[in-house]
Formats: C-alpha cells, structure tokens, sequence
C-alpha cells in the first residue's frame, strides 16, 4: 500500500483527554478517533489491525468446532423480562422504544438471544453439544468511559455460547475453550495469564479470565511465585492460619479516645501499629437488621467475599450512620465486636489478634487489651483481599500482586439462563431434560489497546508481527530527485508485495526524519530504506522495531534476509 493512497493521520501531540499510553498512541499513530463520549470511528490503520485480531479468534475458533452466526444487536425487552434481568442488569443496560412504543435494549451480551435460538432449534440430546459464537458490536452505557476503547460504551466482542445435556459435557467443551483462548493469546503475541475468578452479573458456578499483564491494568492478580496459581485478588482465597504460639492475655482496660474515630487516629493516638486494632464494618442483613464485620487495621475488606456470606443483604449495601444507631445503640467510630447486638464475623486474621485495640461501643472510648472470649465459637470468615506475601492458596509459595488487563472470559453457566427460558431438549429417555450452558468472551477491540500497553516506547507502538497494520514499511530518500531510487522502490515493491508481505510504501516528499518519526510511532515492525547513495553501494538500511541500529543489507540478498526475518519474528 502506498502512503499517497493510505494517508496516515499521525499526531505530534499528545491529546489532552487521553490518560493511559494505548488510548494516546492509538490517536497518535491514527488508528481511531473520538465520536462521542465513550464511542470511537476506526480508522483505515487501526481497522487493519482489529481486522487481524478478529482472523485469529475466528480461526481458533473454527478449530476448537465453535460455529459461527450473527445476532442481532438490538434486542427484544420480553427476554430480558423472561431471565429476570430487565431490571437487574442496571443503567448499563441501554434501553429504548421503538416507533410502535415497544421496549427494546442495545445488546450488552446475547445470552437471553442465543438461548431463546437454542430453545426453538435444539430438540433432541443427539444435536449436543453445540458451541455457537458471533463477533459483534456491543454497547454497556457505562458511566464514566475512560482510556479510550479499553473502557468504552461500544465495542467489538466475541461471544460464544455452549449447550450441553451433562455438566460433564460441559467441563470438556470449557477446557477446550480454555486451550483456545490460550492459543488465541499466545498468536496474538501477549503476555497473559488465565485466573479464577468472580463470574459477577453474568451467573454461573465456575468462571477464568485471561489477564494481559500490564501496569496500566485495572485488575490486580494474584500469582503464586512457585506454582501455576493464579486468581484475580477479589476471589482468591485467603486460608486460615491458626495463632500456634498464643501469648500472655492481658488485663482489658478502657481508654478515652474523645475525637479519635478512624484506624489511622486510634493508632496514632495509643501507639500501636494498626494491624494491632480491628476495624468494624457493618452492613445490611436479609433480615431487615445489621451484620457487623470485623477486620484488622490493616486490611481491607473484600466484597465479592463478604457478599456471598449466608444472610448478607445482595448487593452488599453498608448500614447507614442511623441505622446503624436504631441496631446498634452504638455510634460509628467507637463501634467494637465485644458483647455487640448482633452478629458478628471476625475475618480469619482478625479471629487470631491478641491483647487488640477495638471500639468500646461507647462514643469517647476504646478498649486496650482487648481479647475475643471464646475463639473456638467465633464465627469466622474470609472476609480480605490476599495480599503480597500471603501464603499461595494451593500450598505452594508466596503470593506476588501484578496488575493485568481482562481480555477475555469464560463461565459454565449451568442451568441460570436455559431455566429461565425454558430452554430443554428431549433425552435418551424421550423426556425434557433442561441444558446447561457455557459462555465464553473476548473483548476484541480492548485487545488491541491491551498490546499496547505491552509494547511501547518513547517512539511509539512496538507492534507484534501478528497485529501490525503493515509488515513493512519501504522508505525511500529523495525519490522525487532520484530516477534510480524511485525505479528500484517500484521494483522491489512489486517483488515482495507478490511474496505476500504487506508493504506500507511512503511515497510522500517528505524529509527522511519525518518519514522515520510516522512509521516509528504507527510500530510497523521492519523498516527498509532506500537511497541513492546505498544503491551505488550495492547495499540497503535495514532495522527492525526493536533494534536500535540498522544494518547494511547487500541488494542481492534483500528478498532472502526480509521473508527469514519475517519468518523469524513471526515464529517468536
């Protein structure tokens, strides 16, 4: 492609509403433009690539016997209304009405669609299992988009989606989709990690996300540092560890604390470091009262865990100031766990504490030396997030935090959705039998941002040879004063555009540096330049992305050395 019939849109600048390097490199390098809040046009560059993501996930797709359809985007309010989640799924959730005032809604996912197709399709336990996928826009109306398509309302997605007569079936076709999306992530050129995780407003027992590794990432993963473990930091378990050296109790003692409220003052004040001081947290019970929390200073708690706690009000809603003093007779601040009227659970490193700091249930005062009255009936929880150091859920090593980017998402949905719908096949024994489900995503436009975020530099983008727009980038110096350039550029351009590499040919009178600087920061990975001077040479510059020099390629054996360095970064 030649740059006078593929004009690039580069910045020098850097736009002053992007925050994180994908979102200002891929306004940079012009691979997308801003529309509306939340909602970006994909240039020619930029669409090359996404293009490209999509091929791989198609392909390994197709290979793992996924079957590909097309769903309509805009979606019947009666199912979301049947699955119940009209009104649970949100504001994210953009509703509306057409012409004849009927309800409909933007498809934020497509399970409610997929298994009203199942249930009128599927009839007999001989056509399971069936694994369905699309690629396709989405639009969740979130409240705050941010970081460009990392967080936007709309966005490209694969969404897949099995169904199965057994549980068993099941857990074959998701460790399929598990090998994969492996696969997928591996070609596309990133460095990812699979971990357990929450499977949140979709529904089912058993999910994994695949997380690109990077600083920017709005997810902290917890890994263990001497196995294969690894789990986002809201569901990865925290094991209790029983206190095998108990000390001296000693004598409870309370003592005035008249403005101290928070764990930092309350520390501060009585000297001592806030892992020695529980922090109480009290929330909504089912049952109309209150359920207190206790935590240690030091930790925080975690509310995916603390949600699925029996009789916890859902979602996690914390008690207010007034009712918490209706409940409680207590007033926030000076709240403890001792003789309190109600129930109370103690988080596994809290249960354990000695001789604490805690609130006296008396504004103006707090107890020192305080100690739970019979440890072996307290009722105790995981209640934190894991943290750095903590010891690895499976035995094995410490755990390391690192921040990653959620590409993509996979769930065993079990029977939430095909209930629902009533969505049933006939069995071996000719009687309805409801199947089971799972879901399977990637977030295809968010992957292109994510690899950004993994390769860059002060330049620009460091694409992988899989996802660059183009292979090549063929420079020429002073073609427009030069017959013998701009002659041999034509040459060798037709030459290795018919060896299928995809050339970006810069045609443009433009001063080399210029030229450099674009082709730099749109991260085509291999860059040849063409000059006068070299051709009287015999030779022609060659560099790689990655390289910081360029080498001197004799012209004879250019073709050889660019399909074996195209070869080599490829296979890398």
């Amino acid at each position: 492609m030649r740059v006078s019939n593929f004009p690039l849109s580069t910045l020098k600048e850097v736009p002053a509403d992007a925050e994180i390097i994908s979102h200002q490199l891929m306004l940079r390098a012009g691979l997308i433009r801003k529309l509306a809040s939340g909602m970006y046009t994909w240039l020619p560059l930029g669409l090359r690539t996404l293009r490209k993501v999509e091929a791989i996930i198609r392909e390994e797709m197709n290979n793992a016997g996924a079957l590909e359809l097309l769903m309509p985007s805009v979606q019947p309010a009666e199912l979301w209304q049947e699955s119940k989640r009209w009104d649970q799924y949100g504001p994210e959730l953009l509703r509306f009405h057409d012409r004849h005032q009927r309800e409909f809604c933007y498809g934020p996912t497509h399970e409610e669609v997929i298994t009203d197709i199942a249930r009128r399709e599927l009839r007999s336990y001989k056509q399971l299992p069936v694994n369905y996928y699309q690629i396709q826009t989405k639009f969740r109306d979130e409240i705050r988009p941010r970081f460009g398509i990392m967080r936007s309302r709309e966005f490209i997605m694969k969404d897949a989606y099995s169904f199965h007569e057994t549980q068993e079936c099941l857990e074959n076709t998701y460790q399929r989709m598990h090998q994969a999306y492996t696969s997928i992530f591996t070609r596309l050129g990133l460095a990812f990690r699979a971990v357990d995780a929450d499977s949140g407003s979709i529904g089912g027992n058993s999910s994994h996300e695949f997380h690109v590794l990077a600083e920017s990432g709005e997810d902290a993963i917890a890994f263990s540092d001497s196995s294969d473990y690894a789990a986002n930091i809201e569901l990865a378990p925290v094991a209790y560890q029983a206190n095998t050296n108990p000390g001296t109790k000693l004598a409870i003692e309370k003592v005035a604390t008249p403005t101290e409220k928070t764990i930092d003052d309350v520390s501060k004040a009585l000297k001592v470091e806030k892992k020695q001081c529980i922090k109480m947290l009290i929330v909504k019970a089912e049952d109309q009262g209150v359920i207190a929390f206790a935590l240690r200073g030091d930790h925080e708690l975690n509310p995916i865990k603390a949600e699925k706690i029996d009789g916890v009000f859902k979602p996690l809603t914390m008690a207010t100031d007034a009712e918490i003093e209706s409940s409680l007779s207590s007033t926030p601040g000076f709240i403890g766990p001792l003789e309190l009227p109600c129930r109370v659970i103690v988080d596994y490193a809290a249960s354990v504490l000695e001789n604490f700091i805690c609130g006296a249930n008396e504004v103006g005062f707090h107890f020192r030396n305080a100690n739970w009255p019979d440890v072996a009936k307290l009722e105790k929880a995981d209640l934190r997030s894991i943290q750095e150091g903590d010891p690895s859920p499976d035995g094995q090593g410490r755990i390391q935090i690192k921040r990653g980017i959620e590409v993509g998402h996979i769930f065993q949905l079990g029977d939430k959705y095909s209930r629902e719908l009533n969505a049933s096949v006939l069995d071996q024994n000719g009687k309805d039998k409801i199947m089971t489900m799972g879901c399977y995503g990637i977030g295809v436009s968010r992957v292109v941002a994510a690899t950004i975020e993994q390769n860059y530099d002060d330049q620009g983008i460091i694409w992988p040879l899989s996802l660059a727009p183009f292979q090549l980038s063929l420079i020429p110096i002073n073609m427009a004063k030069s017959e013998m350039v701009k002659s041999f550029c034509e040459e060798i351009y037709q030459r290795l555009s018919e060896k299928g590499i995809e050339i970006l040919f810069d045609d443009r009178n433009l001063r080399p540096g210029m030229m450099f600087a674009d082709h730099e920061l749109i991260g085509i990975p291999h860059r040849l330049v063409v000059s006068e001077r070299g051709l009287k040479a015999g030779s022609l510059e060659y560099k790689s992305r990655t390289d910081k020099d360029s080498q001197n390629i004799e012209v004879g054996n250019i073709e050889a050395f660019l399909l074996n360095a195209l070869t080599l970064n490829h296979l890398s």
